[in-house]
């Protein structure tokens, strides 16, 4: 049951995006404004409301540590969250979450095992644990070389106009990097949880407790970018365009896909045992690429690429359906 809630709430999140291919009418800033509002601040404190029982006694009884931790790793993901936006619309649904998900797998399920059970890095399970990540880095390797071979003939579909591969790969990277913080502040902020389990929250969930604080920061440095962007290319006028009255539910939409994406994984951390944010994320982020891929290829962002370029992309996938593999053996044992 862990494993199958990792793997709904990671293809929920691998296709969060989908729905921005069709707000062709708004910039990027105006669909990401929705989105943020909604994934960020409306859904989780909705969440929080209905699910934990007495909330506002949760947030009080937590302590100021665990609050200064988790809003700092919430500062950490939110600019995660703004360079993930400008990547994966820079370099494509496939080759963006590859890059991105990879490195925020490899990072995020790293730190917490190396911090909570150091001695499984030394025991079978451990190690299994970390031939997976590199699994994950081997298919991150084989996707962004394919997706390099493709944009010689993908660079005009991009939303932002002629940015290099170097450009898009940074931003990328460090997308990825922060994005780590979302498992962070998770996994460091369980005094949430506990909390709220005292004070009456089902354990399956309890996690909705850390979320709203969490992403507050998020929306916060989303919002305030996206209004910035907004004044500088006067797009606010978008929002009125004739054609978009759909767009402002396709935006919550996908505030929605991502935020349940959350919900779940919280509770499949509890079933997948002591190292569970470990191996959860690992799952979680290769799901997630793992549908980014599928979904990109679907929708044609590969349909002009040479014959190596797509082959190394689906070769790239092979190797994080592997990672999966190994990750829930090293799990079982």
């Amino acid at each position: 049951m862990g494993y199958l809630l990792v793997i709904i709430a990671g293809m929920l999140q691998g296709a969060f995006m989908l729905p921005m291919k069709s707000t062709r009418k708004w910039a990027w800033e105006n669909t990401w404004l929705v989105y943020s509002a909604t994934a960020y601040l409306i859904w989780p404190w909705l969440f929080l409301l209905f699910t934990i029982p007495h909330p506002a006694g949760v947030l009080a009884a937590t302590s100021l540590r665990s609050l200064l931790v988790v809003e700092m790793f919430g500062i950490g993901w939110g600019i995660g969250a703004i360079t993930f936006g400008l990547g994966v619309t820079r370099m494509g649904m496939a080759l963006g979450f590859t890059i991105i998900i990879g490195l925020a797998a490899t990072a995020g399920a790293f730190i917490p095992m190396a911090v909570l059970a150091p001695e499984k890095l030394r025991q079978p399970q451990g190690l299994l644990t970390l031939a997976a990540l590199g699994l994950v880095l081997v298919g991150l390797g084989l996707g962004s070389w394919g997706g390099s071979l493709r944009e010689p003939q993908q660079a005009s579909s991009s939303k932002t106009g002629g940015s290099s591969f170097a450009i898009g790969l940074a931003i990328c990277i460090v997308s990825g990097l922060l994005s780590a913080c979302a498992n962070l502040g998770f996994t460091f902020g369980s005094e949430y949880v506990s909390q709220a389990i005292k004070l009456g929250a089902a354990p399956s969930m309890a996690g909705n407790a850390v979320w709203a604080p969490l992403t507050f920061p998020l929306f916060i440095s989303n919002a305030g970018y996206c209004v910035w962007l907004m004044k500088k290319n006067k797009t606010g006028e978008l929002f009125v365009a004739s054609g978009t009255r759909s767009y402002w539910a396709l935006g919550s939409l996908m505030g929605l896909m991502w935020i349940t994406g959350f919900v779940l994984y919280a509770p499949a951390t509890r079933l997948l045992g002591s190292i569970g944010t470990s191996v959860g994320w690992a799952v979680l982020m290769c799901t997630m690429v793992i549908t980014a891929n599928i979904l990109g290829f679907v929708t044609g962002e590969w349909k002009n690429a040479s014959r190596k370029a797509f082959g190394l992309a689906l070769t790239g996938v092979v190797f994080l359906i592997m990672a999966i593999g190994v990750v829930g053996y090293a799990n079982h044992l």
